[in-house]
């Protein structure tokens, strides 16, 4: 077997808490004992089916206890779903693969509830670990399963552990396989209660399924550690980051997905402490385990002769991603071949619907999209990977009230990445990325998001080639997840009338395919066929420019302008005086009265003098530098100078730095700014919105 041991001790010597180098090197070999008085334990998240990586946690398992050390194996969720290797047996083989590795201590991630709870408790009656979830009770208020244990070590070390779900899972799983349990959104006070009841514990750990993403908050791992004392370190998932510490150094480590990493942590027997933290990496030639190989090898050859037969060719790549640009965030060709699909399949019995044809349109949840489908041939194994959830195919009547409602709930962070973020069918709409969200005081009844108190981004050009109307019915095709008001759709779950039709959403799929499309995804998939568009009235703008985004909002607002009304000019230079008139109004010290009309540079330079950011004989027509305007915008924002060492080769200005640091600003590359180089109106769209964010 392959030795690991010694860059990981020298990981331990070296690194604190908050280390963030990985353990990559080839490591040599390292002599018996030498990890006596050592315990360390081991974590996954976020595995997905990755059933093959067992066996790589095991080896390394093996090896430490080689060397002298207890090791302890605790995983932090989302290990029931993602591969046809575990979602065949709705999670029960990802049971047996844990149980095979030696795992000892896991908490539950969203995912493991996708097959509803009743599965979920037949699975972990087979699991030969301890299973941990404090905040999800039963009807009678009490916890699922176990809030915390306390693992005893052979020396003495006591490590009490806490599992935290995320609410989220509340509309992130299927509502109507979940009924009757309560998902507590107070986590403070649940971790809090934890944390005392663990309190003759050495070390507290928190197994958490929360993340770090920007859409989770506030239920993120890092909020919960900036808001409970007495956690000595979150082994997190739920997010899919590869970290070893969180953004402000808390002890928060998280391995990534599907066996990209192991996560280790290190306890000193004798002090009680934790001494290390790291991550191992994964590589093509890590040591496995041969009998836990084996045992994943039996899984896949028998899910493999079953799914992977060839069924159709596909001529095209069908986008699998997330975001961005991804199933999340913008329209896919996935998304646009799954909701034709469902549409088509719902149409060949039109005597079960209500309203005509030109009525019937189809949505589904981009965060139900899992992965691209690859040019080539096409097999069962492939769209079961793709749709991977056993979602069946449903109908929903709504109102165009309701249509309207549900779409903007869904895009109400766009471009920002959201799982209920609509690929449809039939629909034709745009959202104004631009304009702010306006959402309910409240959120949605038994959910983490909020409503939205009146249509502010959201408009339906037309459906099916026809105009739309609020006051009419329209039949909307869905999955049963979104129709039980899962993500975003509670607008669905509230609708008059609904069915399901029980097919199964990847055989609907996989039948559309076969039947409708004679077996070849064609090139009428090649690409998002545009029925979701992004407001934007300039021609020489594309929505997927990197400044797009900060550009809208500021055209939305009133503070940045064209060059025509078509127009946009992106790679202009700017003047010292439109640099100044863009940086006074958007800061508010200079009305838009006085900029505008003939007197608005006047008005603009004499505003700069005032305030000391420019002198009395600054030419208000000459161009501006990136440097200059970084300067003067640092100092309206009133930012000190940065006393950190600068990350640009070509630039060690502290006004810069001090941008750097509070995140206004990046680099023209990764180490170098280019200071000298003019100013354009892209960057300047960037900056001015990034310092906004500053003041709010």
């Amino acid at each position: 077997m392959r030795k690991f041991l010694s860059v990981l001790l020298a990981l331990a010597m070296v690194f604190s808490l908050t280390v963030t180098s990985f353990a990559t090197e080839e490591p040599a070999a390292a002599e018996a004992g030498e990890m006596t008085g050592k315990t360390v334990i081991l974590h996954t998240n976020d595995v997905h089916g990755a059933i093959e990586g067992y066996a790589y946690i095991t080896a390394l398992k093996a090896d430490y206890e080689a060397k002298g050390a207890e090791v302890i194996l605790v995983d932090a969720g989302d290990y029931s779903q993602g591969t046809t290797y575990v979602s065949t047996t709705k999670g029960a083989d990802a049971v047996t693969m844990m149980n095979a590795a030696g795992y000892d201590i896991v908490t539950l991630g969203n995912h493991e509830f996708d097959y509803g709870y009743a599965q979920l408790k037949d699975n972990m009656t087979k699991a030969n670990f301890k299973v941990l979830c404090a905040d999800v009770y039963k009807e009678d208020g009490t916890p699922i399963f176990d809030a915390n244990y306390t693992y005893t070590t052979k020396s003495g070390v006591k490590v009490g552990f806490f599992g935290m779900e995320t609410p989220e899972t509340q509309t992130k799983t299927n509502p109507a396989l979940i009924k009757g349990l309560k998902f507590d959104t107070d986590l403070k006070a649940v971790a809090e209660k934890q944390v005392e009841a663990l309190k003759d514990a050495d070390i507290v750990i928190c197994l958490a399924h929360l993340g770090v993403d920007a859409e989770s908050e506030p239920y993120r791992s890092t909020d919960l550690y900036a808001a409970v004392k007495g956690i000595d370190f979150i082994i997190d998932g739920h997010s899919h980051t590869v970290m070893t510490k969180g953004e402000k150094g808390e002890p928060i480590q998280s391995t990534g997905t599907a066996f990209a990493n192991i996560g280790v942590i290190v306890i000193d027997d004798a002090t009680k402490k934790i001494e290390s933290n790291s991550l191992f990496e994964i590589k093509e030639d890590t040591a496995k385990d041969e009998t836990v190989a084996a045992a994943a090898k039996v899984i896949v050859d028998r899910v493999n002769k079953e799914y992977g037969a060839v069924f159709a060719k596909s001529l095209v790549e069908l986008n699998g991603a997330k975001a961005p640009n991804g199933n999340r965030d913008v329209e896919t060709n996935n998304g646009d071949l799954i909701t034709d699909a469902m549409v088509w399949k719902v149409l060949q019995n039109k005597d079960g619907l209500t309203v005509n044809e030109d009525h019937v349109v189809a949505i589904t949840n981009g965060g139900g999209i899992r992965a691209a489908i690859k040019a080539g041939d096409v097999t069962k194994k492939d769209i079961n990977t793709v749709l991977p959830f056993g979602n069946t195919v449903a109908v929903v009547y709504v109102t165009g009230e309701q249509l309207l409602e549900a779409l903007e709930a869904s895009t109400y962070c766009t471009p920002g990445a959201v799982g209920g973020f609509p690929q449809v069918s039939g629909i034709n709409f745009t959202i104004r990325t631009g304009k702010d969200y306006d959402a309910n005081k409240d959120t949605y009844p038994g959910s983490t998001y909020y409503g939205p108190a009146s249509i502010n981004r959201v408009t339906i050009n037309s459906i099916n080639g026809k105009e739309f109307k609020t006051n009419e019915i329209y039949a909307v095709v869905t999955n049963n997840f979104c129709a039980a008001g899962g993500d975003t759709y509670y607008a669905f779950a509230a609708a008059s009338a609904q069915f399901d039709t029980g097919i199964p959403l990847d055989e609907a799929v996989m039948e559309y395919v076969t039947t409708e499309l004679k077996g070849v995804i064609g090139e009428k998939y090649a690409a998002p066929q545009g029925r979701i568009s992004y407001f934007n009235p300039f021609s020489d703008v594309k929505t997927t420019a990197w400044y797009f985004n900060y550009m809208i909002n500021l055209y939305e607002d009133g503070v940045i302008a064209g060059t025509s009304a078509t127009t946009y000019d992106p790679s202009a230079s700017l003047t010292w005086g439109a640099a100044l008139k863009l940086l006074l109004v958007s800061h508010g010290d200079l009305k838009a009265e006085d900029a505008t009309g003939a007197d608005w540079l006047k008005n603009t330079l004499a505003k700069a003098v005032e305030l000391g950011l420019a002198p009395e004989d600054v030419d208000g027509k000459a161009l501006i530098t990136r440097l200059a305007f970084c300067q003067t915008a640092a100092k309206l924002n009133k930012l000190e100078e940065s006393k950190n060492d600068s990350i640009f080769t070509d630039c060690k200005d502290g006004y810069v730095m001090a941008l750097v640091d509070a995140k206004v600003i990046t680099g023209m590359t990764e180490n170098t700014f280019e200071p000298e180089a003019l100013l354009t109106r892209a960057q300047i769209a960037k900056i001015i919105y990034q310092l906004n964010l500053i003041e709010k």
